[in-house]
């Protein structure tokens, strides 16, 4: 059972994760497509975004960050192998739905890729990586280990 101390150690974690996954796992495969010519987008863009004018990167660094949260609060009785396949599951599918409807309407543009099959492919891909390593931060520093010897 999760305590409210371990559910905000939880918490931050998942936070940390969801960032720090933007980084090594959700612009690496980014970077991969782009190589393949997949997606016209380069990854680690410091194009401003807007209104803020804060640049695209860590833009998605502080959203991977608050995705993060969420998939730890959804996912807290996850544990091992079952957490980081759930999370994979997660990242591959929620954040996607929500990029194709609510931001692209917000963007002015068309939803669900406008049906093309490389744009719906790559968010499928880039962000199922940001799950896979949000849901292994969460498995390797989520909860407290006991210590080796305590009773």
């Amino acid at each position: 059972m999760m305590t409210k101390e371990n559910l905000g150690r939880w918490l931050l974690v998942g936070f940390l994760s969801g960032a720090v996954s933007v980084l090594a796992f959700h612009q690496v495969v980014a970077a991969l497509l782009h190589t393949v010519g997949m997606t016209p987008r380069a990854p680690y863009s410091m194009q401003p975004t807007n209104p803020l004018g804060i640049p695209q990167l860590w833009s998605i660094v502080f959203w991977g960050g608050v995705w993060g949260l969420v998939l730890a609060a959804a996912l807290r009785r996850y544990t091992g192998g079952a957490l980081v396949i759930a999370s994979t599951i997660f990242g591959a599918v929620l954040p996607s739905l929500v990029a194709w409807t609510v931001v692209a309407a917000l963007k002015g543009q068309p939803l669900f890729a406008g049906g093309a099959p490389k744009g719906l492919m790559v968010g499928l891909l880039v962000n199922a990586a940001w799950g896979l390593g949000t849901g292994a931060g969460l498995a390797l520093f989520g909860r407290s280990r006991l210590k080796m010897g305590a009773a």
